[in-house]
């Protein structure tokens, strides 16, 4: 296929209630599919929301995640996606035997497509780390998933982007938290509940340094870097105790804006992704101009990883 549209959604999701959430799943999946989508994509651990997770035990992780493929939570979404004839991603929590991780998925109307577990987990000290990238065939694009603070880590991205992935899912729950940038830190509940007679200050907050305008500091610069689609969604409202921006967006391989949820509802928008800026953009010829000889031990020498956030390290 020489084009692929694709929607971002970015919903509200309740703690903890898988049937509340794929709900609101289905609801954006039958939008998208009206609208011609051809594939959906949905936040990181929409299934379950996130951040709540942060306050676990070990034994109420367990109970909350599930098998994949074998699970409820995945075998509803290859139901809905035979329903509407839609490949879905979406995030849960998956365990394998008494191994905990924040997973992403595709499934189309056959089963299981793709599988990723996030590199860089921090929410809970239960989750283990996935320990590979994954690239696999939609819809005869190749496409990669990196989970939120994976896209952080440029290696992340390069790798992915190596490994011949051509669209990158980018599912967060990200924005409106503490950081040792200025500028960031929480949106105070009075913009939220205030959202629709004010809903200028609002805006003004999620477009700032706390949302938006951190957002753009660095994402481009992947899509861009790497001459690749990148499909980042987020959610809206509240997730946990933790106000969210929204903002889902599909980049195109030159880095630009082609589409972005503007609304402070659960929503959905989407956009066309051609092949011929994949050759066109600079990526494409930044990627054929490395010499690795000069960098390869490098970037493969012993490091030592810590990459537990700000937020996390002062509540």
């Amino acid at each position: 296929m020489d084009s692929l549209k694709i929607a971002v959604a970015q919903f509200q999701p309740k703690d903890g209630d898988k049937g509340y959430n794929l709900s609101v799943i289905e609801h954006l999946t039958a939008k998208a599919k009206d609208r011609g989508a051809e594939v959906i994509s949905f936040h990181e651990m929409c299934i379950t929301a996130y951040t709540f997770t942060k306050d676990l035990s070990q034994a109420e992780m367990l109970e909350l995640a599930e098998p994949v493929p074998t699970g409820p939570s995945v075998q509803e979404l290859i139901r809905l996606s035979r329903k509407y004839d839609l490949p879905i991603l979406a995030g849960l929590v998956e365990k394998e035997g008494e191994q905990i991780y924040n997973t992403y998925i595709c499934v189309d109307q056959n089963g299981l497509v793709a599988r990723y577990r996030k590199l860089h987990p921090f929410i809970s000290q239960y989750m283990s780390a996935g320990q590979e990238y994954v690239v696999f065939d939609l819809k005869g694009w190749k496409c990669g998933i990196l989970i939120c603070y994976d896209n952080n880590v440029i290696e992340n991205v390069r790798a992915t982007t190596l490994l011949g992935a051509e669209i990158i899912f980018a599912p967060h729950v990200t924005c409106c938290t503490p950081s040792a940038m200025p500028g960031r830190g929480y949106v105070a509940d009075s913009f939220w509940q205030n959202r629709e007679t004010d809903p200028a200050a609002l805006r003004l907050e999620f477009d700032g340094p706390k949302g938006r305008r951190w957002l753009l500091r660095w994402l481009p610069a992947r899509a861009y870097d790497n001459g690749v689609y990148y499909i980042y969604t987020n959610p809206i409202g509240y997730d946990g105790e933790h106000l969210k921006n929204g903002n889902s967006l599909i980049l195109d391989p030159y880095g630009e804006i082609l589409t972005e949820v503007r609304s402070f509802n659960d929503d959905i928008t989407l956009a066309t992704l051609t092949r011929d800026k994949l050759t066109l953009a600079g990526g494409y010829r930044y990627r054929n101009a490395r010499r690795p000889e000069l960098y390869a031990k490098i970037l493969g020498s012993e490091h030592q990883s810590a990459f537990r956030p700000v937020w996390m390290k002062t509540e």
